[in-house]
């Protein structure tokens, strides 16, 4: 795709620019050079150079492969015709035609004999992608490195049959059945060298360079459109993916090269894809071992991995097979000592030094492609194996001690990566926008060698990024020019600029190191790398390379590539890459190998000639004997000392309180965070979790394979009380049931998981929730963990975790809780960057968003403790250690640097121990900080009177050496005579935790435990235990420390693996919550000293400083304290120790003089420990006088150390608190209350739990951790996060660390893709978002801060959440005005009667009395027989608590509920419109209009109507109009369906309404309409697709329930009639059509029915039960009732708990009904609802239908529950100001104002207004009727509330109505509402007034006012004044409603 173009050198620009820029650049403090320099030396139009070297020969074949493709997919390709095979022979791929195994896999182990001059080669079958076939070729038929001297034609053997003498390739081809469809040809086919690996195995070897490959890869592939940069766009993989050949390796350990994640060639793990970076690929090299079918190593091998060693070419024709170097090629021996792997360089940091020209170096010539032999004892002459990386080009063979040397390609994996540009920079113009040359990349690197300091490392991220920033800068105008954000900065970029040559980089390289002082060293070849590695094994060999740690091998010749390779021959650097490249697990096969061959003796051997006296054991021997018997009998008497001041009641520490088991702020809200999580999930259209269909949560906890961590989890759900809360176990719950709830990965994980699977199979209705907690710990491919050497429990979390059965399992919820989650955070993640859950910020913009009285101490305030200004950091490093491991490595060069790091720790501990112990000559042999730990270890102990000390942590990754380390700790102690002192505990992940009796009891008294069996078995049970813990195991696997923890000691941590994940969970051990809340110490600052620096050095005071916020020394101390910069404890004067003087300080009273703290560090180190016991007993008695004294550690409030700087004050305190003399714990005298403080504090648990522990580190491990970017963000953040995750691309942005978690975890998901050996690698679903699975949630947060605890409660509130679910709220509230209600005097129907009997019922005379307790603040309708008193009434409630004070009571929804939007089971899919069949939303909107004469208009309805819902219309047939509704006949007898269309009115409750019928229906046939207004239309028909809807017209937005109501009813006549005249054409009677239709609330939620039981003696006897039952049931029941057509209105009882059999004795009431009745619209027909009521117009429609004659009757054996919905409804009227745009609250007094006055009008339909003002202040126009209820207000047509404590009596002004006899009924007021023409003056003369009642008269307009006062006569009785005229507060153009009032005369 077009060739890059290698422009000439033009001299005169060269020399012109040369000395304005290329000087700025090299002495530039930027890591890469300037623009300028760039510009200089890059080609604007050079094209993509894309892959140097190795991958030139290695992808000739996949260029050639995806040339057959292409050619493949434009035209097809030509036929070659082959000679058909002999009769009968085979024909099977992989076997020659006599029927022999060709196939490498099968035959690598035979022996096969190969002809002199002959070797074997193998050859790609097109058919066997997967396969080598191995031939034997004559040698002379294949070429030399170079692609030359290849004999043209072909001579070989077929190794399977033993034919020999093919002459053809054609002819061998056709033997082999390679069966290809071009012609055949060598160069095509034959493909690898094989070659015997150190087990004689055949193995592939490297690639057979044929003329031609090396052009090709060069430039066939140039271009950035390169065919194989670019995948097709259907591929899946990451950003500019290739699939390439592995790179040969020497053997089938060490895996070579790169591969992509496209399709895999061979099958081999990928370990590095093009545009990413390999960092310590760890485990994927063992796949190979599976897939060549090898056995694994018993030791690891050879070479490095991307060598050549391979049978030596074909280079002069002459050269024999026989001839030595041959043979010195074949006999390559296994490397006993540093197994190779594809791993990163792993590093340090970028430091700007500089050091040493060394010009181009002539040598002597080394022949081409001659191998190199690596020299005898380099090793033992350059005490390091020099590291050497393959660089660009071809490199050549080596050959001789291989055992001295490693090899990487991982110097060349970052160069291809690099030349690779990332999609997302493809939009700025492939054309203008090329990658970096060669040439730059290798001077880029040497600039960044040149500027490492001498102890650091290179860091493959560290050059990612230097190239990045180079192309960056390189190309800045033209990204800007495409970007156009901004103006052009730069001028734009000539078009022709030289490119630098090959010829000028050693010259510029040489340059670039000329000031380095030769730790850089140049060599210049001429001819190829193999005479410059000859040079440097010479100059290594000679000495001459001491001060050098890199050598830079050049080979750049004008008329071809440039070849290199970097060697690190530093013997720091090439020791820790070396070791780097091991994977834990060889890392420690390694260490083993040298414990057990007795490699470490001599480190042994050394240390013990250290100690002065001879060996260290005899002093131990002597020091034992002289003080077994003075020691023991000391140690008895102050280990009884405790027991014996409890029993005598004189003080003991009571500081020992264990705060656990209580959940905090953070982890309910991180609970309640997942729980939105899962109920989002389950509130998503996809259908992935219906909460709605769980009873019940279980659970299953899954922890790695630590015993510790398994009974902690135990231990925290125990206590947790979650099992119980689950309703999983009873109340004698026992730790063996318990156990089942929690999992140990390891080999028997599968049963109990099994048991889990079972359990979520058989209980569909309960939800699992599976935890996998510490859920980075395993995610090795299921896979690829089947290799031989792996452990069972490898893979096992992808078996598990990810088997088909979870995964779909629609039940099982899987929840993934880690503090490093970004190895879940892949391209190719299973969960949804919307289901993480990241731990809370305690703070935002300042404020305290959870109070809580812990601070959490993770890594960055571990950082921040070491930036300048705070207090003495917590995290430090021991220079002195790292010295001594530095000189003992080079002295030891073959032991790997953990053992000497460990035995080098082992001694520093052990010296410590015995100088403590009084043999201090031993302090010299152990560093200072060893000596703070293990005094301050011994001493802490002493220093409470109930011997609480605190933990040590000795972290130890290798279980062998931490054995070996606990062994000899253990020794020394016992020797030493501190056994009761302090306990050593060896942690080991796999066995529980072991320690001394003595140890036991003292715990068991501490928590006050009786259990004579009790052992403690997690590590925070060991508070306040005085202990080294040795820390064992690879990784820590989740296991807590406790608070008692002040040291942790990490300088043993495995620092060449430099991983993010790695670092942080080892820093994780440290995480610690510190109490916040201000001690009790109190101290009174006097005046300030002059203080010296050096008087601060005492130990102590550093050890209890207090560390709670980064401010903390700003707000106690009365000085700002600054710190020098350095943070190495020996250097720092802040930091140094008083060695021996701190042996008895600790022991010593708690205050020290000035005079003595002002001694220098000097003078106190040589001071003798007697001088020192004299000091404190001197100290002691000044103590006694009261003398004023300096801070004392043992005041921890005070205790702030002072600036390390001179002439800065030093504080002084006057203890003034304590009024008597100090009285140490040895005294006589009894201590006062305020010495019992000072002992209280000197406790070391105490003061340990209120401070951070210091951590000690690995220099290398701390300047990651400390060094930071130009954003402040730590380096350590932007490493490889995981080890089997690998960069996307090189081209990725830098992370920032203004980043949330959240924006790290989208980074992370874009850049980072899972190697083969992830388990996450084979999620692709061709770029589609379906690969995350739906219910899965990851939950992260920073280590020790309370997962597990916010995961638990999370159980517990998501089992609530489930059980309230399945609950709801129901009205639960008595019948009102019982008392009221009429005695009957006869029983009309028997209770057990199923129907009421229509003439009996007719004698039940009507209940006009309001029982529905909804209208308990309603006016009382009054009948004749009634007789109140005003306490028979309460007292109106505010409007604002009728809806809060409401009782309710929850109850369980049953099989019958109707339900909410938020249910969908997989029942009522088809009904919710979810059905595959019916597409959703699929409906239509029809008109359907009828004529209505009071409203004197046509009325124009609307109907959406779901494709499903058709067939209860009927359209006319050819315009597809609805014509009407069906109608079911009176005479229809079927059970299948309800007979009555229901229809339910709805406002604001789209999501609320329980609109699904479906259960409640028992899943029988029904027609249901939501009746909507307009503007809601669109939202309702979202939510319910599949309902029927009726929309109203648009001048009934604002209209209340009356308008649905009228509606309703006035349509559903229409549509009888409608039906009527079409039956009858049918010939069906007009009167058999059914009439009825039921009109239901929206907050229906279920239905009951009482069972009569009248099996008793006498027939009034019976007994009752009330169940529930489907709505299907009662509406059937009702609609079979005899003569059910003669009834108007049907309903039936609010549901009460408090339901009295007096009220069912009736079956049958004649009575108002209201919330879900059967109305009855031919019956009805001339009684309409008022359309324009809001409230209470059931109660106006029941009193006129009765009125009109009609019969009313209530099933009381039936009762509906209401729901209490809290929106929407009646309360969605909001009442505000017309004018204002805010929306302020009226109250109900402004609701009406005089007429045209200035009153504010108000945004509300009149009649609500009217309503809203009568209810609360009725009594304003009726004053003579409130609390008069046996005078009342006369109201007539119509029933309105005028408040509850207003009687009204209804009357109707209808000729032939019913009303009640009024006769001698004396009302106190009249109220005309709208009267019509029935009302006349001689209707209403017929009724008597008090005197002074009072009259209202409203009307629409104040015209109509005044006629209706005319018409009526009203002046004949009635005093109107003009005052009295009033309006509703409504706006002209709102049609405010009018009112007179008057008095009686």
């Amino acid at each position: 795709m077009g060739n890059s173009y290698a422009g000439q050198l033009k001299t005169t620009r060269f020399e012109e620019v040369l000395h304005n820029s290329i000087e700025a650049s090299l002495r530039s403090n930027n890591l890469v050079p300037r623009p300028i320099f760039s510009q200089l030396y890059l080609e604007a139009e050079q094209q993509l150079s894309s892959l140097e070297a190795g991958s030139r020969v290695d992808n000739e074949e996949e260029e050639e492969e995806e040339e057959e493709e292409s050619s493949e997919s434009s035209s097809p390709p030509l036929s070659y015709q082959m000679k058909p095979p002999p009769e009968g022979c085979c024909t099977t791929d992989g076997f020659c035609q006599a029927g022999k195994d060709l196939r490498l896999v099968s035959i690598s182990s035979d022996q096969i004999e190969v002809p002199s001059g002959f070797l074997l080669v193998g050859a790609k079958s097109p058919n066997l992608p997967d396969h080598l076939l191995v031939c034997a070729v004559d040698k002379r038929f294949l070429p030399d490195d170079n692609g030359r001297n290849a004999l043209l034609g072909f001579s070989g053997n077929c190794v399977g049959c033993g034919k020999k003498g093919f002459c053809y390739f054609t002819e061998f081809s056709n033997h082999i059945n390679l069966k290809v469809t071009t012609q055949p040809k060598k160069q095509k086919h034959l493909k690898y060298y094989l070659v015997r690996n150190a087990q004689g195995a055949l193995t592939k070897g490297s690639v057979i360079c044929w003329k031609g490959a090396e052009f090709r890869g060069r430039q066939a592939s140039s271009g950035p459109c390169s065919s194989t940069l670019f995948q097709p766009p259907e591929s899946s993989g990451p950003p500019l993916t290739t699939t390439s050949e592995l790179v040969p390796a020497p053997n089938p350990n060490a895996l070579a090269g790169t591969q992509q994640t496209g399709t895999i060639s061979d099958h081999l793990p990928s370990t590095a894809a093009l545009g990413s970076t390999v960092y310590n690929g760890k485990d994927s090299p063992k796949q190979q071992l599976v897939k060549n079918n090898l056995p694994a190593l018993t030791r690891p091998s050879v070479l490095g991995t991307l060598t050549n060693p391979g049978p030596p070419k074909k280079r002069h024709k002459g050269w024999s097979p026989e001839s030595p170097s041959s043979t010195e090629t074949w006999n390559l021996q296994p490397n006993l000592q540093t197994p190779n792997r594809n791993k990163n360089d792993v590093g340090g940091l970028s430091c700007l030094t500089h050091s040493t020209l060394v010009g181009p170096v002539s040598s002597p010539v080394v022949a081409s492609g001659e191998p190199v032999s690596v020299p005898d004892n380099l090793l033992k002459i350059c005490k390091a194996k020099p590291v050497i990386f393959k660089g660009h080009g071809n490199f050549p063979y080596l050959c001789g001690n291989l055992n001295d040397i490693i090899v990487s390609p991982l110097l060349y994996t970052c160069y291809r990566n690099s030349q690779s540009i990332s999609r997302a920079y493809e939009q700025y113009g492939a054309s203008t926008i090329q990658p970096i040359s060669e040439e730059m990349q290798l001077l880029l690197t040497v600039y960044y060698l040149v500027q490492l300091a001498p102890d650091q490392v290179p860091l493959i991220e560290d050059l990612e990024q230097i190239f990045m920033r180079s192309w960056r800068e390189s190309h800045l105008s033209e990204i800007r020019q495409y970007q156009q954000a901004i103006p052009q900065a730069f001028p734009p970029v000539p078009s022709q600029i030289a490119p630098m040559t090959s010829a000028q980089l050693p010259w510029l390289a040489g340059l670039a190191a000329s000031s380095c002082n030769d730790s850089v060293h140049i060599i210049e070849c001429s001819y190829s790398l193999a005479e410059g590695l000859s040079e440097m094994f010479k100059l290594l060999i000679e000495g001459k390379l001491v001060k050098t740690n890199y050598v830079v091998i050049i080979c750049a010749c004008r008329n071809r590539a440039l070849d290199s390779c970097i060697a690190v021959t530093g013997k720091y650097q090439a020791r820790v890459l070396s070791e780097s490249m091991l994977t834990p697990a060889e890392y420690q096969k390694e260490v083993n190998y040298q414990l057990v061959t007795g490699k470490v003796e001599t480190l042994g051997s050394f240390f013990s000639t250290l100690c002065p006296d001879g060996d260290t054991e005899v002093l131990l021997d002597k020091f034992y004997q002289e003080n077994q018997g003075q020691r023991s009998s000391s140690l008895s008497t102050s280990v009884n000392k405790p027991t014996a001041l409890d029993i005598t009641g004189a003080a003991v520490c009571t500081s020992y309180n264990v705060e656990r088991h209580q959940i905090r702020p953070f982890q309910l809200a991180v609970a309640q965070k997942l729980l939105s999580h899962v109920c989002s999930i389950a509130d998503s259209s996809t259908q992935n979790l219906d909460l709605g269909s769980f009873e019940k949560v279980d659970f299953l906890i899954c922890v790695p394979p630590s015993e510790v961590t398994y009974q902690q989890t135990l231990f925290h759900l125990w206590h947790s009380g979650v099992l119980l809360e689950l309703g999983l176990e009873k109340e004698h719950l026992t730790k063996q049931r318990m156990e089942q709830y929690v999992v140990k990965l390891d080999a028997e994980a599968q049963t109990k998981f099994k048991v889990f699977l079972q359990n979520s199979m058989q209980n569909p209705h309960t939800l699992f929730v599976l935890i996998h907690d510490h859920a980075h710990w395993d995610l090795v491919s299921a896979v690829h963990s089947l290799y031989p050497q792996a452990e069972p429990s490898v893979g096992l979390v992808d078996r598990l975790l990810n088997c088909r059965e979870v995964k779909e399992a629609p039940n099982i919820l899987t929840l993934h809780v880690t503090s490093f989650p970004y190895a879940l955070q892949t391209q190719h993640t299973h969960i949804s960057p919307y289901n993480e859950i990241h731990w809370p910020s305690s703070y935002s913009n300042g404020i305290d968003l959870y109070h809580e009285n812990k601070k959490y101490f993770g890594l960055s305030e571990f950082i921040e403790s070491t930036l300048s200004g705070h207090s003495l950091p917590l995290l430090r490093y021991d220079s002195s250690f790292e010295a001594m491991v530095m000189a003992l490595g080079k002295r030891f060069p073959r032991l790997h640097s953990a053992v000497i790091r460990t035995f080098v720790l082992v001694q520093h501990y052990s010296a410590a121990m015995m100088a403590v112990s009084g043999l201090s000559q031993m302090k010299n042999y152990t560093s200072v900080e060893t000596l703070e730990i293990t005094q301050n270890l011994v001493n802490s102990s002493r220093q409470c009177p109930s011997g609480h000390g605190f933990m040590v942590v000795l972290r130890i990754p290798c279980i062998p050496l931490a054995a070996v380390a606990y062994e000899r700790l253990y020794h020394v102690r016992e020797r030493l005579s501190l056994a009761d002192n302090f306990e050593i505990i060896l942690g080991n992940p796999n066995s529980g935790i072991t320690i001394g009796k003595h140890f036991v009891e003292q715990l068991k008294i501490w928590q006050k435990i009786e259990d004579a069996e009790w052992r403690p078995q997690t590590y925070l049970e060991l508070e306040g235990l005085p202990c080294i813990l040795i820390f064992s195991g690879m990784d820590p696997q989740g296991e807590a420390l406790p608070r008692s923890l002040r040291y942790c000691d990490l300088r043993l941590i495995n620092s060449s693996c430099l991983v993010r994940t790695a670092l942080e969970q080892e820093l994780g051990l440290a995480a610690y919550f510190v109490s916040s809340e201000i001690h009790m110490e109190k101290v009174v600052v006097n005046d300030v000293l002059e203080s010296d620096p050096e008087k601060l050095s005492s130990t102590d005071n550093e050890d209890e400083e207090i560390v709670t916020e980064g401010s903390t020394s700003e707000k106690r101390s009365p000085v700002k304290r600054e710190r020098s910069c350095s943070h190495d404890s020996a250097s720092s004067s802040l930091s140094s120790k008083a060695s021996s003087a701190a042996f008895c300080i600790e022991s010593s009273p708690p205050l020290a003089t000035p005079g003595d703290v002002a001694k220098s560090p000097h003078q106190v180190l040589s001071s003798s420990t007697e001088e020192n016991a004299n000091n404190c007993e001197r100290q002691r008695q000044k103590v006694e006088k009261g003398a004023q004294t300096v801070i004392s550690k043992h005041l921890p409030a005070a205790a702030e150390q002072q600036d390390s700087k001179p002439n800065i004050k030093s504080a002084q305190i006057s203890i003034n608190s304590l009024s008597s003399p100090f009285s140490s714990s040895s005294s006589s005298s009894a201590p006062t209350h305020n010495s019992f403080i000072l002992q209280a504090s000197q406790c070391s648990m105490t003061k340990a739990s209120k401070q951070p522990p210091i951590v000690f580190l690995p220099k290398l491990v701390y300047d990651i951790i400390t060094s930071t970017d130009s954003s402040g963000l730590p380096k350590s953040s932007s490493l490889l996060p995981y080890h089997s995750v690998m960069w996307a691309s090189s081209f990725r942005p830098v992370m920032s660390k203004m980043m949330t978690c959240t924006e790290q975890s989208l980074y992370y998901r874009q850049w980072t893709v899972p190697k083969p050996i992830h388990m996450d690698y084979n999620n692709r679903n061709e770029g589609r978002m379906d690969t995350f699975h739906p219910r899965r949630l990851l939950l992260s947060g920073p280590p020790q801060i309370g997962k597990t605890g916010a995961y638990l409660q999370f159980l517990s509130i998501l089992s609530r959440m489930l059980i309230r679910l399945t609950e709801v709220d129901v009205y639960d509230e008595e019948e009102i005005n019982i008392k009221l209600q009429e005695e009957a005097d006869q029983c009309y129907h028997q209770p057990a009667d199923m129907w009421p009997d229509l003439e009996t019922f007719k004698k039940i005379p009507f209940d006009y009395t309001i029982h529905d307790p909804k209208y308990e603040d309603a006016s009382l309708i009054c009948t004749r027989l009634q007789n109140l008193n005003s306490d028979d009434r309460s007292m109106g409630r505010k409007q604002e608590d009728m809806y809060m004070r409401r009782q309710t009571t929850r109850m369980r929804l049953s099989k019958y509920a109707a339900y909410n939007t938020y249910h969908h089971c997989e029942q009522c899919h088809q009904y919710m419109g979810f059905n595959p069949r019916y597409q959703l939303y699929e409906s239509t909107l029809h008109a359907f209009a009828f004529s209505y004469s009071m409203l004197g208009e046509e009325i124009q309805l609307h109907f959406i109507i779901p494709k499903s819902k058709e067939h209860h219309f009927v359209f006319s047939q050819p315009g597809r109009q609805l014509e009407s509704m069906r109608l079911p006949l009176v005479t229809d007898k079927s059970q299948d369906y309800i007979k009555s269309p229901t229809f339910t009115p709805t406002t604001g409750r789209h999501e609320h309404g329980l609109f699904n019928l479906y259960h409640a229906m028992d899943g029988a046939s029904h027609l249901h309409v939501l009746v909507v207004k307009e503007y809601e239309m669109a939202i309702y028909k979202k939510y319910w697709p599949n309902h029927i809807m009726l929309v109203l017209p648009s001048i009934f937005n604002s209209a209340g329930v009356g308008a649905a109501h009228f509606l309703i009813k006035e349509l559903s006549y229409h549509n009888l009639e409608l039906e009527r005249n079409r039956q009858e054409e049918l010939g069906i009677k007009p009167q058999d059509i059914w009439p009825f239709i039921v009109i239901s609330d929206d907050s229906c939620v279920m239905w009951n029915a009482v069972e009569i039981d009248c099996s008793g003696d006498r027939k009034s006897e019976y007994t009752w039960t009330e169940r529930n039952v489907s709505l299907k049931q009662i509406l059937q029941h009702i609609e079979a009732t005899p003569n059910v057509t003669h009834y108007a209105l049907i309903g039936m009882r609010k549901w009460s708990s408090k339901t009295n059999s007096g009220e069912i004795r009736e079956p049958f009431s004649c009575c108002h009904v209201h919330d879900f009745i059967m109305l009855n619209v031919d019956l009805t027909q001339n009684v309409q609802y008022n359309q324009n009521r809001f409230m209470c117009d059931d109660v106006d429609f029941n009193l006129r239908a009765h009125s009109a004659g009609l019969l009313i009757c209530r099933f009381n054996r039936f009762s509906v529950m209401k729901k209490q919905i809290a929106v929407g409804g009646h309360r969605s009227f909001h009442i505000k100001s017309k004018v204002s745009e805010t929306p302020v609250s009226t109250a109900p007094a402004q609701y009406i104002c005089a007429p045209d006055s200035k009153h504010t009008f108000l945004a509300a339909p009149a009649q609500l207004l009217l309503e809203k003002y009568l209810q609360y202040h009725s009594h304003r126009f009726f004053p003579l009727s409130l609390k008069n209820y046996s005078h009342p207000v006369l109201s007539v047509d119509c029933y309105l509330n005028l408040g509850p404590q207003i009687a009204v009596c209804y009357v109707s002004s209808r000729p032939h109505s019913l009303n009640i006899s009024c006769s001698g009924l004396m009302f106190s007021g009249l109220l005309l509402y709208l009267c019509d023409s029935f009302v006349v003056a001689s209707f209403l003369k017929k009724f008597h007034f008090l005197k002074g009642a009072t009259l209202c008269v409203i009307c629409q307009d104040r015209n109509s006012l005044r006629q209706t006062v005319v018409r009526l006569e009203l002046e004949d009785e009635w005093q109107f004044r003009l005052r009295d005229e009033f309006q509703t507060a409504n706006a002209k153009e709102d049609r405010p409603l009018f009112f007179l009032t008057g008095r009686h005369i």
